[in-house]
């Protein structure tokens, strides 16, 4: 499974590892036995999938993410296990995953969800589905695909092999691939309407680690340096001129509302574009918890004193790095975890709107960073009228690890699921442009300075996805905890008929 992931991508490996799962489910009469086989697979799966959590920080707080995501696939496991004694056990299956997904990507503190069998297909065919139900839709695919090819394969090797149960089983497990072929030209021609130029600046930290923003004039003087050249760039005409130019997160930790310098080297980066600058900052707050916030800052306005045009403030915000539960409990176990901020959330509808030309107006939907991996970030969004969705993000913390890619595949996934194009701006890479296939068409190297200019599709039409919403995932856990008590109560007839039998075999 873990190996389905990004930068890997062999996404077929998620549908064999879920079928070896359930062909290893089905049947399991032992709650016991059933908990150590998911938890096992668990240990195998998100032990290799999230290293990055402990690279600066030592091993203890990866390891214990994983055990407790691994306890988690044990609890779905029983589940699976009880649910595939029913007709149609590969249907419950699915079911049953997606179920395991919400769970652990809701509690506790807000949830997990990095890792969903969704993310595996950013380079898979199961990726149009996503349109039709988010991810939450692709993952059950994976997973209904995994269970029928279990399913087909049972019955290769213990059941009657007739021919007509074969062919039966071999078109199930075609079902959803067969589904997504036929999605897939509906989400090659969404309808583009208008273009927009955008750039992307990159402009790199000084050095890796966790205190990499110590020198955060040093990261804000980088992107004003990309900025520039990307100015004589535009005079040269070796590049077209942007109508809005997107830094990363943390691209400016030095609140350029407060600081007078700050302030004077933005409004001239954004005077020598000609264009507004999405500005990733930290803002600080009079009640001394600051925001991870987005200013469009447009600096032709500078004259006026009104550079800052709009504001995002983050609103999903990460747990045990932007802020700390039971901080108290946690300081006790690592050093480290006195290093987490203590950040505010935002609110708002997620989107800014950004002043192209007069009488021109662009709405931006924002997912800054950790955002980007829960389904409500993008959706809410798109359905306040974003016409391109942006993802600030700053990887530095996680050193050359693998998380920066997996992050870009969630991003491929909400291009599909939303039928908008996505801008990635990451602080040392990788930034990237997607189009609402999920192809990447332009990106950056990884810690190194870059500058990307890419005009792109707008879109103001809303997919079956954005329509529907969490609704599917909601029927999903709805029909798990019901087919779970079909599954009780139809083992509770069957110990009855046994003892019936038995009494009267005496």
């Amino acid at each position: 499974m873990w190996a389905s992931f990004p930068p890997r991508n062999l996404w077929f490996l998620a549908v064999l590892s879920l079928a070896v799962l359930a062909l290893q489910l089905h049947g399991v009469a032992r709650a016991r036995t059933a908990f150590w086989c998911g938890f096992v697979f668990g240990l195998a799966y998100f032990l290799p999938l999230l290293p990055w959590v402990g690279i600066y920080v030592g091993p203890l707080p990866w390891v214990a993410l994983a055990v407790v995501m691994a306890l988690y696939a044990g609890l779905l496991a029983i589940v699976a296990a009880r649910v595939t004694a029913l007709p149609w056990w590969p249907l419950w299956f699915a079911l049953a995953w997606v179920g395991f997904e919400w769970v652990r990507s809701t509690f506790p503190f807000g949830g997990f969800p990095w890792g969903r069998a969704a993310f595996t297909q950013a380079e898979g065919p199961l990726l149009s589905i996503a349109s039709t139900g988010g991810a939450p839709a692709v993952s059950f695919a994976v997973a209904f695909t995994g269970g029928a090819l279990a399913a087909l394969t049972r019955t290769l090797l213990t059941g009657p092999r007739q021919r007509q149960v074969v062919m039966r089983r071999a078109v199930v497990v075609l079902i959803m691939p067969a589904l997504a072929g036929a999605l897939w030209p509906s989400v090659e021609s969404v309808n583009t309407g208008e273009e927009v130029t955008v750039a992307v600046i990159q402009g790199n930290v000084p050095r890796l680690g966790l205190n990499f923003n110590e020198q955060r004039r040093a990261v804000l003087d980088n992107h004003v340096r990309q900025t520039l050249l990307l100015a004589q760039k535009i005079q040269a005409q070796e590049v077209r001129q942007p109508s809005v130019v997107l830094w990363p997160e943390n691209a400016s930790d030095i609140d350029p509302t407060l600081n007078p310098d700050a302030a004077e080297q933005i409004t001239a980066a954004s005077k020598a574009v000609g264009a507004p600058i999405m500005v990733g900052t930290v803002l600080q707050h009079s009640d001394g918890r600051p925001t991870n916030s987005v200013l469009v800052w447009d600096g032709r306005t500078a004259m006026q004193k009104l550079p800052v045009r709009g504001r995002y403030d983050k609103q999903i915000i990460q747990p045990f790095g932007e802020y700390l539960p039971w901080r108290g409990f946690f300081e006790y176990f690592s050093p480290y975890a006195e290093q987490a901020g203590n950040f505010r959330p935002g609110v708002g509808p997620g989107v800014v709107t950004v002043s192209t030309a007069p009488g021109n107006d662009l709405t931006v939907g924002i997912s800054t960073c950790w955002e980007v991996a829960f389904d409500r970030s993008a959706r809410k969004a798109v359905r306040a009228g974003a016409q391109l969705l942006s993802v600030p993000t700053n990887n530095a913390t996680f050193g050359r690890t693998e998380m920066t890619y997996q992050q870009l595949a969630m991003s491929q996934v909400r291009a599909v699921e939303h039928g908008r194009s996505v801008v990635v701006s990451a602080t040392s890479g990788v930034s990237a442009v997607i189009n609402p296939d999920g192809q990447i068409t332009a990106s950056t190297g990884i810690f190194e300075p870059g500058i990307m200019v890419q005009t792109i599709a707008l879109h103001t039409e809303r997919t079956v996805a954005t329509t529907v919403g969490p609704l599917p995932e909601r029927i999903a856990v709805v029909l798990t905890v019901l087919g779970l008590m079909w599954a009780w109560v139809r083992h509770r007839r069957a110990c009855r008929l046994t003892q019936t039998l038995q009494t009267h075999d005496l």
